[in-house]
Formats: structure tokens, C-alpha cells, sequence
């Protein structure tokens, strides 16, 4: 499994993360991460904001119920045998 780093603004410290999958959906980027390989491990669903042509990309935690639900059915189509709990 691929790891990432991201940089926490809150916390200024370094955190690592397991990318699951990666999709777009209507131009925008998601990507599921867990902090853990575990069969039941818990995960966030991240959203690049940075812009199109930034070098770097900007992910920030996907918090509106109603975007959180629709990404996380493409993601569990995507990943046949995972079920993401809300």
C-alpha cells in the first residue's frame, strides 16, 4: 500500500497516511486514506482544494454529510469488498 505524508496545520507536525484508492469525481480529486493496514481500520476521505495548476496539492478532510456519502459509494464500487461506515 502507498504511503503519503501531509503536513497537519493544526497539530504543525508530520502525519503519515495509507492511500486506499484514489478517484475524480466532476474534476475533483478524493482520495481514501487509513492510518493503519488493519482489516478494520479507520479511514478519511480527503478532497484536493488546491488549484489546477499548483505543484503541490491541498487535501482537506471531507466533513458535508451529503458529498461524504456519494464519495464513499464510488469509493466502496471501487473497492468491492470494502464497506465504508458513516
Amino acid at each position: 500500500m502507498e504511503k503519503i505524508k501531509f503536513m497537519s496545520e493544526e497539530m504543525h507536525e508530520e502525519v503519515e497516511f495509507f492511500v486506499l484508492e484514489q478517484t475524480m469525481v466532476n474534476g475533483v480529486s478524493y482520495i481514501l486514506v487509513t492510518d493503519s493496514e488493519d482489516d478494520d481500520a479507520e479511514c478519511l476521505i480527503l478532497k484536493d482544494t488546491s488549484a489546477a495548476q499548483s505543484a503541490e496539492s491541498i487535501y482537506e478532510i471531507v466533513e458535508d454529510d451529503v458529498e461524504l456519502t456519494a464519495i464513499s459509494k464510488v469509493f466502496e464500487e471501487l473497492l468491492e469488498d470494502v464497506e465504508i461506515e458513516r
